[in-house]
């Protein structure tokens, strides 16, 4: 799914919300699971995604959002919206539950099919990050690094920003892509939603919803 006009994720609608990993739908379909520091912008890139302004809720406090949210896309096929971490002012013992809740996500979900890690591109690989990164090739998880809020650098400082994020990530594991991206001026939208739709078992015959959009870089 690579003509730029398409996108299977403006359909997407809320599902649920699960606190815990047995409350999640049967693990059958396909999910892509996204994740990131709490400040990395993942829910404003969410919603840039299925270009819907509310699908997925944004809050000015990071670490609010403590359920694994997930969004129905059709009957086989999902995106989850992980907790974000590394920000949120909670306790040491909530944090450690998060981690806990988080690497079970990983290493049982048998119908996850990739981890989009998102990252400020200012910012990225911090230790948690790190661990994120490594905790999915451990489980042998497909990783796209997505380095966000790309629109507050200038053209050659996000290029040099891409290249050195890829040598750290090319040390934990090889295989790993990346990208830049900027949910404010749509820089690597269509990049990302092609890379998303290459984890999916979309309906080829079923009809476009969307009009034709510009592709970014």
């Amino acid at each position: 799914m690579t003509n730029a006009s398409l996108n299977p994720f403006r359909v997407a609608r809320y599902l649920m919300g699960a606190a815990k990993l047995d409350q999640l739908p049967p693990d059958v379909g396909v999910e892509v699971a996204l994740a990131g520091r709490s400040n990395a912008g993942k829910s404003t890139a969410l919603n840039a995604i299925a270009d819907q302004k509310s699908l997925a809720k944004t809050s000015k406090t990071p670490g609010r959002t403590q359920l694994i949210n997930l969004f129905m896309i059709d009957d086989d096929n999902r995106i989850t919206d992980l907790p974000g971490y590394g920000f949120a002012k909670v306790s040491k013992d909530q944090k450690a539950q998060w981690q806990k809740t988080l690497s079970r996500y990983l290493q049982e979900r048998q119908c996850l099919r990739a981890l989009v890690i998102f990252m400020d591109i200012r910012h990225p690989l911090k230790e948690t990050d790190k661990e994120m990164v490594q905790w999915a090739t451990t489980a042998n998880i497909p990783v796209h690094v997505v380095l966000s809020k790309a629109d507050k650098l200038k053209s050659g400082a996000r290029k040099t920003a891409l290249l050195t994020a890829n040598k750290r990530l090319a040390r934990i594991s090889e295989g790993i892509t990346s990208q830049v991206f900027s949910a404010t001026n749509k820089l690597g939208l269509q990049e990302l939603i092609d890379r998303l739709s290459s984890w999916y078992c979309f309906d080829e015959s079923a009809p476009d919803q969307s009009d034709d959009s510009e592709s970014s870089q």
